[in-house]
């Protein structure tokens, strides 16, 4: 059963994803609604992100749109570290105190600014170990940062009963044509 999920994937610009009025945006929410709403019916209770720019605050915005009609989905950001938001321009940290303020449960897994790389390898642990599996929106195609966590989780699952799932860019190429369909039949 898969209760708690951890949600991943690129950050803003690996994506070339610049401001939150890209219409890509829209498509990779849409994704993620359409895998939250698959695993609604399987038990999913919480989604699990960090707080990094993109796909997880992203993940986070779906999961908030989705309260009303779910109000048993729950989500949770535990930073890295403290202040990871500090060099952010100001529309962005805006809208990350938003979804920091809005979370069901919010702290930081050290209680410390950036130091160093283990911060991240830590959390990455942390996230495996306290939750049922990872959703990762990543194309092999594509590299970036979600490649490392995806092999972590990979390695993970071999060991213990943990679910990975993707979300590819074929994945999103479908739902952009089925979201450009609804928009023609309106």
């Amino acid at each position: 059963m898969l209760k708690r999920l951890v949600v991943t994937g690129y950050k803003q610009h690996e994506l070339g994803i610049f401001d939150e009025k890209n219409p890509g945006i829209r498509f990779i929410k849409k994704a993620l609604e359409n895998r939250f709403r698959a695993l609604l019916d399987e038990g999913l209770e919480w989604v699990i992100v960090s707080g990094q720019l993109g796909v997880e605050t992203w993940a986070a915005e779906v999961v908030l749109d989705m309260k009303e009609e779910f109000p048993q989905l729950k989500y949770a950001v535990l930073t890295p570290f403290l202040e990871q938001e500090k060099r952010w321009n100001e529309t962005k940290q805006e809208n990350y105190q938003m979804i920091i303020d809005q979370a069901d449960f919010h702290r930081s897994l050290t209680s410390k600014p950036y130091e160093a790389p283990w911060q991240f390898i830590e959390k990455n642990k942390f996230f495996l170990r306290n939750s049922d599996g990872i959703l990762i929106l990543y194309d092999e195609e594509t590299d970036g940062s979600p490649k490392f966590i995806k092999k972590e989780a990979e390695r993970y699952a071999e060991k213990c009963d943990y679910q990975v799932l993707t979300i590819t860019g074929d994945d999103l190429r479908v739902v952009t044509e089925e979201e450009q369909l609804n928009d023609w039949d309106h």
